[in-house]
């Protein structure tokens, strides 16, 4: 996302700043044998090209260039024939020149298109991490040179806006996206076929290229022509409102990434915890990056749809409700937070609230029950607690003072006389129960106060490594402060005094006791 100096400061200014790139970084230029990408070959040799590296539009050293040509082996003997005409190119113009051999025997629920692209993309990466070692330079430095034109962008566009998609997918192909840059992207593809025609120079054509069954041959025969018969400049002006789409798309992703940053109560393998009234308090097109943002954390490859994304948002203002998404995503509100939980994770312990009274499944068939325990007058809280977490019939047991947890003693006498006729939910009678994490610390009971990390302390249990996952911590609110690493240590915080009258009772149920 760059800034108004960063987009139009002269590349004069920039060279000589310092910024720009390892002048010998390797430069791959992914040529297929067609018009667009035969000119991005001579043209890299030949003539002067803006490939991102703050010298602006300039030559590339002969040396650095190098060609990859992807053979798909999807036309037969035309197949072949491309690659013959790559290799002529390149041994005319004295570039070095890989070629990678492709099949396509599962494409996995993908189309044919995008799998070829994904498999194009990969190996133009490895290519360039294999010269980037040999040359012993950054691969931040290297570029990969693809030949995409005005046209792609137009037809990308209108691709795009037929399927339905959102402002990142109308902004079509960028001109760059990390190392990857497209110099050619402000000129049309008839302007690159005249440009080899004055020169003399052949390219390959792609009979499938006029195959209307394709969506974007039909945009590109169907769609494209009928446009320009009102504006023959339709391709760039279709860039210019691609510029500026992406653009206001990248802004808009880092606003929603500092929002679901500043929201985000827990995060750990498979959960995502993110504060409700937050996300019910931002703006609409912000919060619906943050879902997205959210569950791609948990699953890059969960394709969300519109659905999916206005049920969670219609969830989270609601105040209650769940879902499952692509991916077997959990999506459920519940005490004021958003929890997204992958299938992998729910397997395991599990991450949640537990409501006071209530029960909840732990790991290996456990349960963690909790209740209240009103003390009667006289009786010695301590003792109380001392002698049923010595008893080994009960299970493991913690007594937490409900007052150092913030829970007024008048709404949880209320709760417990009531039988449960008033929903805990609206006194906050409400513990976060999830796994170790790193960082947590805990200030143990009979440590008079002092902290230590809770990696430390399970590591002085002999809690083997392997088994801390399965450990339940319970926890004030996700992220909040430990109150109890279950079946070990209570923290001297919540622990119980002598002026303790109502107690929050923690019961860990093995899994023969569970019923």
């Amino acid at each position: 996302m760059p800034t108004v100096s960063q987009r139009f400061v002269s590349h004069r200014a920039g060279a000589a700043s310092g910024r720009a790139l390892d002048p010998s970084a390797p430069v791959v230029l992914m040529v297929s044998g067609g018009a667009d990408s035969t000119a991005l070959l001579v043209m890299a040799c030949t003539s002067k090209l803006d490939i991102m590296d703050g010298r602006g539009p300039a030559r590339i050293a002969r040396e650095r260039i190098h060609v990859l040509h992807v053979n798909h082996h999807l036309r037969g003997e035309a197949s072949d024939a491309d690659e013959e005409h790559v290799r002529g190119l390149c041994e005319r113009y004295g570039v070095p020149l890989c070629v990678e051999h492709a099949s396509f025997t599962e494409l996995n629920g993908q189309n044919l298109e995008a799998a070829a692209r994904e498999v194009r993309y990969a190996a133009a990466r490895r290519y360039v991490r294999e010269l980037c070692q040999e040359a012993r330079c950054p691969r931040t430095a290297a570029r990969i040179v693809t030949a995409h034109t005005a046209s792609d962008r137009a037809e990308t566009f209108f691709m795009n806006a037929i399927k339905g998609a959102g402002p990142a997918g109308l902004s079509s192909i960028p001109r760059r996206r990390n190392i990857i840059v497209r110099p050619l992207i402000d000129l049309t593809h008839e302007e690159l076929c005249r440009y080899l025609e004055v020169a003399g120079i052949a390219w390959r054509e792609d009979e499938s290229n006029q195959d209307t069954s394709y969506l974007r041959n039909y945009v590109r025969h169907r769609v494209i022509p009928v446009a320009c018969e009102r504006n023959e400049n339709l391709a760039r002006n279709v860039g210019a409102a691609c510029d500026i789409l992406g653009d206001e798309d990248a802004f808009m992703a880092h606003l929603a990434a500092t929002a679901l940053r500043s929201c985000t109560r827990r995060q750990q393998e498979g959960l995502v915890v993110l504060d409700a009234a937050r996300v019910a308090a931002a703006e609409v097109a912000i919060a619906r990056r943050m879902v997205r943002l959210a569950v791609k954390q948990l699953d890059a490859e969960a394709r969300l749809e519109m659905r999916h994304v206005e049920s969670i948002l219609r969830c989270v203002a609601a105040g209650e409700g769940s879902l499952t998404l692509p991916g077997n995503i959990d999506a459920r509100i519940e005490f004021g937070t958003l929890a997204l939980r992958t299938a992998s994770a729910r397997e395991h312990l599990v991450a949640g609230w537990i409501a006071v009274p209530g029960r909840m499944p732990l790991a290996n068939g456990a349960v963690l029950e909790a209740s209240l325990e009103r003390i009667p007058a006289g009786t010695d809280a301590v003792a109380l607690a001392r002698e049923a977490a010595s008893s080994p019939a009960s299970g493991s047991v913690a007594y937490v003072d409900a007052a150092a947890l913030g829970y007024a003693e008048r709404d949880l006498v209320r709760l417990k006389e009531s039988g449960r006729s008033l929903p805990a939910e609206s006194l906050g009678a409400r513990l976060w129960v999830d796994a170790p994490a790193p960082g947590d610390l805990l200030c143990p009971l009979g440590m008079h106060g002092r902290s230590k990390k809770l990696s430390d302390l399970l590591g002085e249990e002999q809690v083997p490594v392997a088994e801390r996952p399965l450990v339940p911590v319970v926890r004030t609110a996700p992220g909040g402060s430990v109150v109890w690493v279950g079946g070990i240590r209570l923290d001297d915080r919540f622990k119980c005094t002598a002026a303790s009258k109502v107690l929050v009772k923690l019961v860990i149920h093995p899994q023969d006791l569970a019923l």
